[in-house]
């Protein structure tokens, strides 16, 4: 889609990725809640809407992967000293170049990286320069040729890496992980993953219940099959570059036993006891 970026923008820089635990195939999304605002260079901000008075020193304001839109409004509101709640009021009249596939929503393209923060910044403008950073990177030859491989379209592309994002223990997990979302995508076989579960109810948890994989929601991946409509995070590169690059193998099921300790199969089985170990392990530490 045809967007406009700004004029030589600061760069943005990807944070480091944090590592995560997984449980029966499914990790939720174990939020890192980190604001980082310090004192840089003196820098103006294009795309902003308030007019500056004189150069200043600019902070920064660090968006994680994985984080969804809720913590980034949240982190916008108080990094520009506003009112809770104002950025995610903006978000909708922000004109955001947003792919068609994501009706208004940005989801999945507020793109993980450090951002100059300045007197002069606005909860739009901040906005605006997360989205055409994510639409910059997301449209690269190499993503959307990806996506063309996979028979998927980029927006697809973005709700895979989300998941893969929230599920892996590791960046080296990644590749792996996503060849089990290709897999059973191709199968015909409901995701059931526990991150798009805790997504739709606003939470993040090791512990999914019978009662939940009964909810109504269309991000319930045990009761829908295919993709949820919209990504439920936003995926950094590593996690792009997983889901248009699946490592080859013919996994279903995985489980992340104990940290650094992430099993793939193809055999429910074998899934099964991997799983009994996986409940030993929370019950040895007492989180079970």
């Amino acid at each position: 889609m045809a967007h406009q970026t700004p004029e030589t923008p600061p760069p943005v820089t990807p944070p480091r990725r944090r590592t995560r635990l997984t449980r029966r195939g499914r990790l939720t999304l174990l939020i890192g809640a980190f604001l980082v605002l310090g004192v840089a260079a003196a820098v103006l901000v294009p795309l902003l809407t308030r007019e500056p008075k004189t150069e200043e020193a600019a902070r920064t304001l660090v968006i994680p992967e994985g984080w969804r839109a809720t913590q980034v409004y949240a982190a916008v509101d108080k990094a520009l000293g506003e009112p809770a709640g104002t950025t995610g009021k903006a978000a909708p009249a922000a004109d955001l170049p947003l792919p068609a596939g994501a009706k208004g929503n940005p989801e999945g393209y507020l793109y993980p990286a450090t951002y100059p923060v300045t007197s002069a910044t606005t909860p739009k403008s901040l906005l605006r320069y997360m989205t055409d950073t994510a639409v910059e990177r997301f449209g690269a030859d190499h993503i959307t040729a990806g996506a063309r491989r996979n028979d998927v379209t980029v927006y697809q592309t973005v709700t895979i890496a989300s998941i893969v994002q929230a599920e892996a223990d590791t960046e080296a997990d990644m590749g792996k992980v996503a060849r089990v979302i290709h897999n059973r995508l191709d199968r015909g076989m409901p995701l059931q993953m526990d991150s798009t579960l805790n997504y739709a109810m606003n939470r993040s948890t090791l512990d999914t219940s019978t009662g939940d994989t009964k909810l109504d929601s269309p991000y319930n991946s045990y009761a829908h099959k295919g993709l949820p409509p919209t990504p439920i995070g936003n995926p950094g590169e590593q996690a792009m570059t997983a889901a248009i690059n699946p490592t080859a193998g013919p996994w279903l099921y995985f489980v992340t036993v104990a940290p650094g300790d992430t099993r793939f199969t193809a055999d429910y089985a074998e899934q099964q006891r991997n799983v009994a170990e996986f409940n030993r392990n929370r019950r040895g530490t007492g989180e079970g």
